[in-house]
């Protein structure tokens, strides 16, 4: 009986991003059902996808890049394929396999420009979207999609309440276009928290690519505080820490932009408030895009509007002790509920019809 197969090309693998472990998640749910899974890339990433992103595949292999192949190359690679799984920075595949599936992170509209070639070349592909926000701009552009949401990995889950540290958590990527992460407006206003609460300190923590250390250089310059900690690239075994150490989680991502005008600036998802939602850290998110689907206000989380009313939500919960123990619970218990991997495959091998 032949083995099924299926291909990934994504444009953006080596950034190693939640999304990236999103995209490759979908992939394993493939291999561990026994698919042939290939990664359309021009180096061989497995180590980076195990250390970085916590997936080890039993069938994964590494063949040239899409985007370097002529058209007839492309076709002859992708025919055999039960399914093809891509992310589109623009441009769209005529694809002869069996199945084509689109995977949808960011709501930006000039990516989904369905000109009626881009139509005829997509008619019979899925649209995958990672958040009911997504989607909804997907509808707008004329395309319909299905949700797809990450699940969170198991590792950070915490059973228990345990004892937190006057630490202010923040995890994302330091970048400054598309979604950026918004860092110095969350220092600007962690600062202002700080002249009050000069007990607490503040952990920066993400991935920096080489053309992003600037960026970052800059932060410390600017912010040399010994109470502000910048932790970059750090293993998944530190983070975890980090996440259970910590007694509130921030996340300024779409702070300041509007995101009517500009969806694609603000938090897609919010993959991060949700790890720190499954290690018990209460998450305090800016009030845009996918934290507002994740978060029910004063019940798992809090979503703010300003800074002003940041510091507001975070007083009050310092000083109620029984609203930390709640909305800490709660936080667990949505994401224990939602996220965790058994879901995510069930839902997965449903979607993709998968056996």
């Amino acid at each position: 009986m032949r083995r099924k197969t299926v291909g990934l090309y994504t444009p953006y693998l080596d950034i190693m991003g939640g999304g990236e472990k999103h995209i490759l998640s979908i992939l394993k749910v493939f291999d561990d059902a026994g698919y042939n899974t290939i990664l359309f890339w021009n180096s061989d990433l497995s180590a980076e996808i195990q250390n970085k992103l916590k997936l080890t595949f039993a069938h994964l292999r590494f063949e040239k890049d899409l985007k370097s192949m002529t058209f007839f190359e492309k076709a002859r690679k992708i025919s055999p394929l039960d399914w093809l799984l891509y992310v589109t920075d623009g441009s769209y595949f005529f694809s002869p396999a069996k199945k084509t599936a689109v995977f949808c992170m960011v709501p930006d509209k000039k990516l989904y420009n369905l000109s009626p070639l881009n139509s005829l070349k997509t008619a019979n592909a899925l649209f995958i979207a990672n958040s009911h926000f997504t989607a909804s701009w997907l509808h707008k552009w004329g395309i319909q999609s299905r949700v797809v949401y990450p699940y969170v990995s198991e590792e950070l889950f915490d059973e228990k309440p345990r004892q937190r540290k006057p630490v202010i958590l923040t995890v994302g990527r330091f970048f400054k276009h598309l979604h950026a992460k918004r860092q110095q407006d969350l220092i600007r206003t962690f600062l202002r928290f700080h002249s009050h609460h000069p007990e607490y300190s503040l952990v920066l923590a993400g991935g920096v690519k080489q053309e992003d250390e600037q960026y970052v250089a800059e932060l410390r310059h600017e912010f040399p505080q010994p109470f502000i900690q910048f932790k970059t690239n750090i293993p998944f075994s530190e983070l975890r820490v980090l996440y259970i150490d910590a007694m509130m989680y921030w996340h300024f991502t779409g702070f300041g932009i509007d995101s009517h005008a500009h969806p694609e600036q603000v938090e897609h998802l919010g993959m991060t408030p949700l790890e720190a939602m499954a290690s018990r850290t209460v998450p305090f998110c800016f009030n845009a895009g996918g934290p507002r689907e994740l978060i029910e206000n004063g019940k798992n989380g809090f979503l703010f509007n300003s800074s002003e009313e940041l510091l507001k939500q975070t007083s009050y919960f310092l000083n109620t002790p029984s609203l930390q123990s709640r909305v800490s619970e709660s936080a667990y218990q949505f994401v224990h509920r939602s996220f965790r991997y058994n879901q995510f495959t069930q839902y997965v091998k449903k979607i993709f019809y998968i056996t």
